[in-house]
């Protein structure tokens, strides 16, 4: 293992070969943040500060850390629980809102778009002007869209534009289907409310979504098409040699679930700083389908950057995860 390396004095900026990107970092947008409703409302206090904040304070954070640029996301839902009504014209003031922000801030912030799911088609073209016209870098959706999971046919325009442009779209978690949640959770929930959320449930429901999309054949219509999972993939590094294996027995349709998930799949390092859980990943997809990331303001900064100091990887594999693999897929 090689001698951990400092991370940066506080002031000053990480001076790696590609920098460090860290590509999972969110904000809430006022206007769309007021539609939240339920256990998903804004409250106020020093998180949602945080969220709101896309100036001073959070470069100074990133500064004391050392990270060079955030790619910024509205967090969850964003606009997936909006009527399409409501949801197409927002988005697009959102997405506009936010482009001024990296504009304001060049080469500090990069941005995922928000996408109004309620109508696919719309959701398409909002993505392609926010790659065309803004600069984005892709998109972010959160979760199920509207009860539904994203392998649904009627979400497959969002897929096939993102193919289209050559840029990602990442996987979010966000709240399980209320059934799941009163079925899986409830007799728990009072007790550990992260069970619900990050301690297990964002996990499962977002590893579904990903199995599902692999499942629905929508990467035999789209092979370009590129996916990136948080949190080291939501367990399906760890899962991969038994879904495959299990999914090669007799009877099952034949499905090369193996080649999509390390051709068509990156992980980011978002809120999971394992290196037993990372090494899992490297070894499975290789050190080229990892990227760095927090899950600002979730997450504090500096945990991340120093973790990153300590893995056993040489120096060049880990200037690939903390920003170079980054600038390849998101074209930086």
């Amino acid at each position: 293992m090689q001698t951990p390396q400092r991370r940066p004095a506080a002031g000053t900026r990480a001076s790696s070969g590609a920098g460090v990107i860290a590509i999972e970092e969110h904000y809430w947008d006022a206007e769309m943040a007021a539609l939240f409703t339920g256990a998903e409302a804004a409250r106020p206090g020093p998180l949602a500060d945080r969220l709101a904040d896309l100036g001073a304070a959070r470069i100074a954070a990133m500064d004391a850390a050392g990270i060079d640029m955030q790619v910024l996301s509205h967090g969850a839902p964003s606009a997936q629980r909006l009527a399409a009504e409501v949801a197409v014209p927002l988005t697009r003031r959102v997405n506009d809102r936010l482009h001024a922000a990296m504009a304001a801030h060049p080469g500090r912030f990069a941005g995922f778009a928000a996408l109004p799911t309620a109508d696919p088609a719309a959701a398409a073209d909002e993505l392609e002007r926010c790659v065309e016209t803004l600069g984005f870098k892709g998109a972010m959706l959160h979760g199920m869209a509207h009860g539904l999971f994203l392998d649904d046919r009627r979400f497959r325009p969002i897929f096939e534009r993102a193919a289209q442009l050559r840029v990602p779209v990442y996987l979010h978690p966000s709240l399980p289907h209320a059934a799941v949640t009163s079925a899986y959770y409830d007799d728990y929930a009072a007790d550990f409310p992260t069970v619900v959320r990050p301690a297990w449930g964002f996990t499962v429901e977002t590893a579904t979504t990903a199995l599902r999309l692999i499942l629905s054949g929508v990467f035999d219509a789209h092979p370009g098409l590129q996916i990136v999972l948080g949190h080291l993939g939501e367990t399906l590094p760890f899962l991969l040699w038994r879904i495959e294996s299990a999914l090669a027995r007799p009877g099952q349709k034949s499905i090369a679930f193996r080649e999509i998930l390390t051709h068509n799949f990156h992980v980011t390092t978002s809120g999971f700083f394992s290196t037993p859980a990372l090494m899992c990943c490297v070894m499975e997809l290789g050190v080229d389908r990892i990227m760095f990331a927090v899950d600002w303001p979730f997450v504090e900064n500096a945990p991340a950057v120093d973790w990153m100091a300590t893995v056993p990887l040489c120096e060049a594999d880990r200037r690939r995860i903390l920003g170079g693999n980054a600038k390849r897929l998101l074209g930086l």
